[in-house]
């Protein structure tokens, strides 16, 4: 028996489903797919179109689309993880390092299901 085998892949599934699930609802409610490239997301501009006179407010919308891109832009890295690592449940090569095929410990898996190296090629990678 392999260790693909062993290793429940259903128990992984359900819970990358999950968070990509989170993950898609959270980038709803500050981003918008983009139509060229629905696997792309893009920040939503409140309104970027305002008086250039009060430069303390300019600044500050300025400042909250900053930190929103920055949201955006780790959530929907987040979400291509959680996506590549359902692709490796669906290829068979879930729980394999990437670095030497070896296994990548339960462990490490159940705190980080996006894992793509076991623990001692963790710091190569």
């Amino acid at each position: 028996m392999s260790f693909f085998n062993k290793l429940d892949t259903k128990f992984f599934k359900t819970k990358l489903e999950e968070e990509k699930a989170r993950l898609e609802k959270s980038l709803s409610k500050i981003a918008e797919k983009n139509p060229q490239n629905p696997e792309d997301w893009e920040t939503k501009s409140e309104d970027l179109n305002i008086m250039p006179s009060d430069q303390s407010e300019v600044a500050d919308v300025l400042e909250e689309y900053g930190n929103t891109a920055a949201m955006e832009t780790e959530m929907e890295q987040q979400l291509n993880r959680v996506k590549a690592a359902l692709k490796r449940i669906k290829d068979g090569k879930y729980g394999i390092c990437k670095i030497k095929n070896c296994e990548i410990e339960e462990k490490r898996l159940k705190a980080d299901p996006t894992a793509e190296t076991c623990m001692e090629h963790t710091k190569r990678n």
